[in-house]
């Protein structure tokens, strides 16, 4: 399962300064709104500082492993964050909100537009009347200009990280083939483990058309965490939709 294995690691590599950067983009554009269900909350980080914003945040996530992380660091912030474990493809018993929100690019872990479609069909039906999506996506150019063929390397003295990115199979998708060497003990050496990640990204008008067929109106895209219109170059774009 993703992250399950490598959750600790994720969370120490994670550009940290994102979070106030996406605190910032909920902040200024959620319209008065303040119950708000985070779709794959991680660690936690974005969730504890919209709850020190001010807002009510439940945090949902696939990973059992990612949700420990953030109940931990929710009671170090002596913040009170409510956290369950579930799958954003179906949110059918977890009340409704006035608010959603799904960064970090989380979107582009669905395999098809078709189980995009389907998130998007459950926020709705998550939303209250008038209530609010905010969301982000690699854009085009991130997806089949900077991500083929680019590699990072980390290492501590206990735990190394190797990440390399290759063109997907089908349009606009790309594979991070992630390998991890940690420390063990018991072994007196490096465990090594390895994960696939699978993203894909849409055209602008896709994600939109999508939007649109749930149910959403006042759809808006921008990019620069809302601060730029979307250009050719754009890395990452930013949807807002209402319901």
């Amino acid at each position: 399962m993703i992250y399950q294995s490598f959750a600790t690691v994720y969370d120490r590599l994670m550009d940290h300064s994102l979070y106030g950067q996406w605190r910032d983009y909920t902040l200024q554009t959620l319209q008065n709104k303040h119950r708000v269900l985070e779709l794959a909350c991680g660690a936690g980080d974005l969730a504890i500082l919209l709850k020190q914003a001010g807002l009510e945040v439940v945090g949902l996530d696939l990973s059992a492993e990612m949700l420990s992380i953030a109940s931990e660091k929710a009671s170090e912030a002596e913040v009170e964050l409510p956290l369950l474990q579930g799958d954003m493809l179906d949110l059918g018993e977890i009340g409704t909100f006035e608010a959603v929100t799904c960064f970090d690019d989380s979107i582009c872990y669905m395999p098809d537009l078709a189980h995009v479609q389907q998130v998007f069909e459950q926020v709705y039906r998550t939303l209250e009347p008038g209530g609010q999506f905010l969301f982000d996506a690699h854009s085009l150019y991130q997806m089949d200009e900077l991500f083929p063929g680019f590699m990072y390397n980390d290492k501590t003295a206990e735990t190394a990280f190797m990440w390399t990115s290759y063109a997907g199979e089908v349009p606009h998708s790309v594979e991070h083939d992630l390998s991890f060497f940690i420390w063990d003990d018991e072994i007196d050496g490096y465990q090594e483990l390895n994960e696939l990640h699978h993203e894909r990204t849409y055209p602008v008008v896709d994600y939109v058309a999508a939007l649109e067929a749930a149910g959403f109106k006042n759809v808006s895209v921008s990019a620069d965490f809302g601060q730029e219109a979307v250009q050719e170059d754009s890395v990452r774009w930013f949807f807002s939709a209402v319901k």
